[in-house]
């Protein structure tokens, strides 16, 4: 599967540009501020249904105007397909296929798989346990629509639980019956969650340990840690122990929505003891994991986004990618720099076919 054919409307700060890509390896090339991360994020924005950066859908639309276009051509086992995602201020996004408009946004999720890797993934380390949850349920997700609707079904009845407490607290009351009926259905949702994710890190982080040592050269010793509390009981037990708790601070203090992923370096936490090119191998080892598990469990390359990839990475650590490449383990690749002699003198060790596009 490659993208084809690209054509921004009214993105961000771009008002009009339209690309013919190549199928191995895109590069945008200018200075910082131009819109060469903007029309990674438009790629993003194909696959996920939404921005990488910026959550809030209406703020991609560009400063004065009143809606966004992206339209894309991609040729997938060998048949074209015609991906139309657009936003008009005060209206619900679409996406469309092939004139066809999607009624929820997780039948699209899959068809395009792709992987991207920028600065901000930084977030990852230095930011909350949420954060790091996303990640999880964004690789997964994209692959298994039950589990979608899983986390769909409990972020509900967490919701409702949570209002539940807060009218026992308002109202001086309690009712342990309908409390019983909320727990019940968390935890049939919360364990099977729970499980899908175990499973995933299972498989998961042995692929982020080979990357990363391929990455370093096995000088640094990294860990993947899953926590969660149902490693030490059920949800349902979580639940009746913590509701004395629940009630005080009306609030679900126990469950899947509380995980962590934790990230070591030597045995220590990397937000704390790694320095910036560590953390930087550490997170392209951890999207490289996330690309290799989802070719494996799609049976197909995913694209691969390249978001100022050379920031402070050292020459040894990008002519290790750089190999990725010429070994063919990657498919479409998309990249962003700033210096335009620097990307085309490492892409052309590569040997592969590529286009440079100057933003």
């Amino acid at each position: 599967m490659f993208l084809k054919q690209l054509s921004l409307l009214n993105y961000k700060n771009l008002a009009q540009i339209e690309f013919d890509f190549d199928a191995k390896i895109n590069c945008f090339v200018g200075k910082n501020g131009v819109g060469k991360t903007n029309i990674l994020d438009a790629i993003y924005h194909l696959a996920y249904g939404k921005s990488y950066f910026n959550p809030l859908a209406v703020q991609n639309i560009k400063h004065g105007e009143e809606f966004f276009v992206i339209d894309a051509l991609l040729e997938k086992n060998g048949k074209e397909e015609k991906i139309v995602c657009s936003l008009k201020k005060g209206q619900k996004k679409t996406i469309k296929r092939n004139g066809k408009v999607y009624e929820k946004l997780s039948e699209h999720l899959g068809l395009i798989p792709l992987v991207i890797i920028s600065p901000s993934d930084v977030d990852l380390i230095v930011e909350g346990s949420e954060t790091r949850r996303k990640f999880i349920d964004s690789v997964i997700g994209t692959l298994d629509n039950q589990y979608l609707q899983l986390l769909i079904q409990y972020q509900k009845t967490l919701a409702q639980r949570n209002a539940l407490l807060k009218y026992f607290a308002l109202n001086q009351t309690f009712d342990a019956d309908n409390l019983a009926i909320y727990n019940e259905h968390l935890s049939n949702s919360g364990q099977l969650i729970f499980e899908k994710r175990k499973q995933f890190l299972n498989d998961f982080i042995p692929i982020f340990e080979k990357h990363h040592t391929n990455i370093s050269g096995g000088n640094e010793s990294v860990a993947l840690r899953y926590e969660s509390q149902l490693f030490e009981k059920d949800l349902l037990s979580l639940l009746e122990e913590s509701l004395q708790k629940d009630r005080i601070i009306q609030y679900t203090s126990s469950g899947i929505h509380k995980d962590d992923l934790v990230f070591e370096i030597d045995g220590f936490p990397i937000k704390k003891f790694g320095s910036q090119g560590q953390q930087k191998s550490f997170l392209i080892a951890l999207k490289l994991a996330q690309f290799e598990f989802m070719k494996k469990q799609s049976g197909e390359l995913p694209i691969l986004l390249f978001d100022d990839i050379f920031d402070k990475l050292d020459e040894t650590r990008v002519q290790k990618i750089v190999t990725m490449v010429n070994d063919a383990v990657f498919g479409q690749i998309f990249i962003s720099d700033t210096h335009a002699e620097r990307t085309e003198m490492i892409i052309k060790e590569t040997h592969q076919s590529y286009k440079i596009f100057p933003i």
